[in-house]
């Protein structure tokens, strides 16, 4: 039945051409601007970028949680979680793995370099004020992790009147959280100042078979429970119209319970610090430089006796010079350097740091209805030397509120230490990962509607593989290849008092190794995914409902081991006391929906919550 109706919620999105443009939010109309696409200020309907922007109001709007509930089940994005709030998450965008990805906040490259993912379930959502989804290929811009396209999270800015505010609340699996910020600065600078909490005692996180050693191959009967505490700040001043500086940071402390035979239990950390200027030389010249640093820290117990601890750092710096060239020419050149570092307790790593050059060039061109982007990059990295990658887009205005955009790119990922010299297993003699990806697209906006269909199709080469050798260690190699088809569809429109949201993904994830896996479906992707949105205004209050289907999905190569399809429904309701305060309720997963979405890993089943909220009106 779970199957059935995760079916059925795929096709009725569909019937609807179906339900944002590629770039799009109920909140965020088509001229807001965003910068994460090309590494420019553009705004969501100029971009050719399919890209997708999700508001500090579509967050609160959802009552999301964290930064996986805010994402799941939009177009082109998978998540897997192991075990509920805390537990490890990963994102699969357009079907690449999650390494695949690069995640930025504010600018600054965030990711372990030993696992090659960044800890998504422990960026506070209190301090997001926004999440650019860029989809596709980015490495001719990024560089190493672009693949399948990059995420940059920004955190709350300030400016304006003196405004505090501040939030709590409760509910299901002893579940509490709060937050409490202010934000300022009048007409020049700006600045906000926050801390958030979250605790939970949550659920039994994993059922292992430890014979077949199969999930987290333990069984461990308690509740795996979860906190962290949180807080950010981010304070800027504008010395004129050509001359800007900003500085920010975010830092966040937590406590995690698992399932697992080396730990169980981890103490955790993360630190974001940037810095960034912009000035302008002249009217058609415009400088940025940023630096960045990110700490990832990971203490690991198993039952209280201490374990291991891997502590990691990214140190990251850029240039970039931004010229307008006559009315409808712009160019980009840059240079990055980036420099990974294992600290700590790191056991035998036989390489512990390594640097990375960039630089890359950028060049767009309106010419009339067509609008075209080019972009090249070439990376010295300390250990594989120089690797190139490209990209190019086109765009075609058939109509006012019609677009066709077609692109091609290309892109890399360097191996993490973990696989070239975790102890025991790695192997140094791995090469990069490789990718060439196509999409072709149309999207319009026609009055109140925004909608869009891209077809996409990308190929992976020298993909990185862990399987057992010959004595039954798990090893990794160059030996895998992939191709992934898909199609994503897309609907918005908003009228007085309703709001309609929705999207549909289907994927046909491929392995094309040779052997056995041959033809078989890529591990844990859902090949159908669909969410819609309802939400209806009364006045100031509001009412809505979630429903997020997938389809079934395979935890294993030789695609033995199934996940059933499932579908989830969300309701929600929001009723604002006066202008300052308000009070939220959630239902999630009211269906109690048994599921998961990586073997062996539990999901939270029926659960309520409430939230109260004090925000001055602007």
């Amino acid at each position: 039945m779970e199957s059935s109706f995760a079916a059925g919620a795929f096709a009725l999105v569909s019937i609807h051409a179906v339900v944002a443009p590629s770039a799009w939010s109920a909140d965020a109309p088509a001229d807001a601007v965003v910068v994460t696409a090309t590494r420019r200020a553009q705004t969501a309907d100029e971009t050719l970028a399919s890209v997708t922007v999700v508001t500090r109001a579509d967050i609160e709007r959802v009552q999301a949680h964290s930064v996986g509930d805010a994402l799941r089940g939009l177009e082109g994005i998978s998540v897997a979680n192991n075990g509920g709030p805390g537990k490890e998450t990963s994102l699969f965008v357009r079907g690449t793995n999650p390494s695949h990805v690069l995640v930025l906040v504010d600018g600054v490259k965030v990711g372990s370099p030993t696992l090659g993912l960044a800890a998504l379930q422990d960026l506070p959502i209190d301090q997001i004020e926004r999440i650019e989804i860029v989809r596709g290929p980015r490495s001719s811009l990024y560089g190493s992790e672009a693949i399948g396209g990059v995420i940059q999270i920004f955190t709350k800015k300030g400016g304006g009147e003196l405004r505090p505010s501040a939030s709590i609340g409760g509910g299901s699996y002893r579940t509490g959280y709060g937050s409490a910020g202010l934000s300022g600065g009048g007409d020049k600078a700006w600045f906000n100042v926050s801390a958030s909490g979250f605790s939970t005692q949550g659920f039994d996180a994993c059922r292992g078979d430890p014979v077949t050693g199969q999930g987290c191959a333990t069984i461990e009967p308690d509740r795996d429970g979860y906190r962290n505490v949180s807080s950010a700040f981010r304070v800027g001043y504008r010395f004129n119209a050509d001359t800007e500086a900003e500085a920010y940071a975010l830092n966040v402390r937590g406590y995690n319970k698992y399932d697992g035979t080396f730990s169980n239990e981890s103490k955790i950390g993360q630190d974001v610090y940037g810095a960034r200027m912009r000035f302008a030389p002249s009217d058609t010249w415009r400088v940025t430089t940023t630096a960045g640093r990110y700490q990832d820290r990971s203490s690991n117990y198993l039952d209280a006796a201490f374990a291991n601890k891997i502590d990691t750092q990214r140190d990251t710096l850029l240039l970039q010079n931004d010229l307008t060239i006559g009315k409808t020419q712009h160019a980009s050149l840059g240079f990055d350097w980036q420099w990974d570092k294992i600290i700590g307790d790191t056991g035998a790593y036989a390489v512990n740091a390594r640097d990375n050059r960039g630089t890359f060039v950028q060049y767009q061109i309106g010419l009339g209805a067509h609008d075209v982007q080019a972009s090249a990059r070439h990376d010295d990295n300390q250990q594989f030397g120089g690797h190139n990658t490209g990209g190019l887009a086109w765009g075609y205005a058939v109509a006012d509120a019609t677009r066709l955009i077609a692109s091609h790119g290309t892109g890399f990922k360097a191996p993490t230490f973990n696989d070239l010299y975790w102890p025991g297993a790695g192997n140094p003699d791995l090469k990069p990962e490789t990718s060439r990806s196509t999409e072709f697209g149309v999207r319009g906006a026609p009055g109140r509607d925004r909608w869009s269909v891209t077809a996409f199709q990308t190929e992976l080469d020298n993909m990185i593989n862990w399987a057992p050798d010959g004595g039954g260690i798990w090893r990794p190699s160059n030996v895998d290849s992939a191709r992934i088809r898909g199609a994503e569809a897309t609907y918005a429109v908003r009228s007085d008092h309703w709001d309609v949201r929705g999207q549909a993904t289907g994927l046909d994830p491929v392995n094309r190794t040779s052997g056995a896996t041959f033809g078989k479906t890529l591990v844990r992707r859902a090949r159908q995914s669909a969410r819609v949105d309802f939400d209806r205004r009364f006045g100031l209050h509001s009412a809505g409902i979630t429903v997020i289907g997938e389809g079934r999905r395979y935890d294993d190569a030789d695609n033995t081991v199934a996940l059933a399809g499932y579908a989830l429904v969300d309701l929600r309701a929001e009723y604002r006391i006066d202008r300052d305060w308000r009070i939220q309720a959630r239902a999630a997963n009211v269906l109690d929906t048994h599921y998961e979405t990586a073997a062996f890993y539990n999901q939270p089943g029926r659960s309520y919550f409430i939230t109260l909220w004090y925000q001055p009106a602007k």
